[in-house]
This record gives C-alpha cells, sequence and structure tokens, in this order.
C-alpha cells in the first residue's frame, strides 16, 4: 500500500502507476476528457487541483482512495521527506 501525506507524495504515486499500466499523460488525459497539462500537475503535486479531477484520474488508473487514521512516523518516513 501507498501512503501520500503531500501533494507532491501522491503526484508520484499517481505518476507510478500510470507508467506501470503503460499509459501516457495524454492517455490518461483522453480517458478523463481533462488536458495533459492538468495531467502534468497533478502529478508534479501542484496545489489547486480540483477534487474530481483527482478521482477522475483515480478511476482511470483503476485505483481508489482510502482514508485512515495517519500513524505514528518511522525514522525511514522521514528520509523520504528529504
Amino acid at each position: 500500500m501507498d501512503i501520500a501525506r503531500s501533494p507532491r507524495q501522491l503526484g508520484a504515486i499517481l505518476r507510478r502507476y500510470r507508467k506501470k499500466g503503460s499509459l501516457t499523460q495524454t492517455d490518461v488525459a483522453a480517458k478523463t476528457q481533462l488536458r495533459q497539462a492538468t495531467i502534468s500537475a497533478l502529478e508534479s503535486g501542484e496545489t489547486g487541483t480540483q477534487l474530481k479531477t483527482l478521482t477522475d484520474v483515480l478511476a482511470a488508473l483503476d485505483l481508489e482512495l482510502v482514508v485512515q487514521p495517519r500513524r505514528k512516523s518511522l525514522p525511514s518516513d522521514i528520509e523520504d521527506l528529504i
């Protein structure tokens, strides 16, 4: 399970799954009826993404959002942020 605590981390996860599915940003844009630049911005972790945009991209990548209580940070988590 991937954990994202920031827009940048979420964007990296989406990019990884997109590439794992052998999809380009243009492919995802076509599936979601969004612009390729919007997919790029989401993957880059730019702020201001609408929730509908996120859910459309998750659906296009056959992913779902799971919300759970935040766990205590481990030393390895801190290394990922640096």
